[in-house]
């Protein structure tokens, strides 16, 4: 654990926060689709990534999803640290985008870091502003950009975060994140097959030139 904290961390930690984090952090794997974190539950601990890609949604009313952003390598849930700090409850849901190695760091520790490391404070700060900075830009492609533009930045971005041109969802899980319907999400999938932009299979979307 201590080799992949210095990996993902290590340009952000001092080694001494560094062994704290080792010595008190739970390191685990989980598979691509579990869930990390559900909507209303208390959070004991917060995760702290080191390989992979988490997506983090919000719910309405109705039980209907909407993407929020992702985390990657180095990356960790502001929201989380708001909820741990405040000893609430979780307000967004996490799901393994892939397979991801993530360190779960306990709550009691954080408020304690937060006093004793410059590096840890300024992690936490630059996180707000990365989380803000990505939650205005969902803002803004809900607000001014069309489902189909929505679309297409939505599968550039899975394929970039998977690392590959194929996209392993449904369209109804796709209507899902971006907070659609799957009959709407279809008819623009097709839409961007007719166009060369896409080429859609049974179990997958091939991307071809977005």
């Amino acid at each position: 654990m201590q080799t992949a904290l210095k990996n993902s961390f290590g340009d952000y930690f001092e080694p001494a926060l560094l062994d704290e984090i080792a010595k008190e952090g739970i390191y685990k794997e989980i598979k691509a689709s579990e869930k990390i974190m559900e909507i209303g539950e208390y959070i004991k601990s917060m995760p702290l990534l080191i390989s992979g890609a988490i997506k983090v949604l919000r719910e309405d009313n109705e039980g209907d999803e909407l993407l929020l952003y992702y985390l990657e390598k180095g990356d960790t849930c502001s929201m989380t640290m708001a909820c741990c700090m405040g000893d609430a409850k979780s307000e967004v849901r996490a799901i393994a985008e892939t397979d991801v190695e993530v360190i779960m760091v306990p709550v009691r520790k954080m408020e304690e870091w937060m006093a004793n490391y410059r590096s840890w404070r300024n992690f936490v700060f630059d996180s707000y502003h990365n989380r803000l900075n990505e939650l205005l830009l969902t803002v803004d492609t809900i607000a001014f950009m069309k489902m189909d533009e929505r679309l297409v930045a939505y599968l550039a971005e899975k394929a970039r975060i998977n690392e590959s041109k194929v996209v392993k969802n449904t369209h109804q899980e796709i209507a899902y994140d971006l907070h659609s319907s799957r009959v709407v999400i279809s008819r623009l999938l097709k839409r961007l097959e007719k166009l060369g932009k896409v080429k859609l299979h049974r179990n997958h979307i091939e991307i071809i030139d977005l």
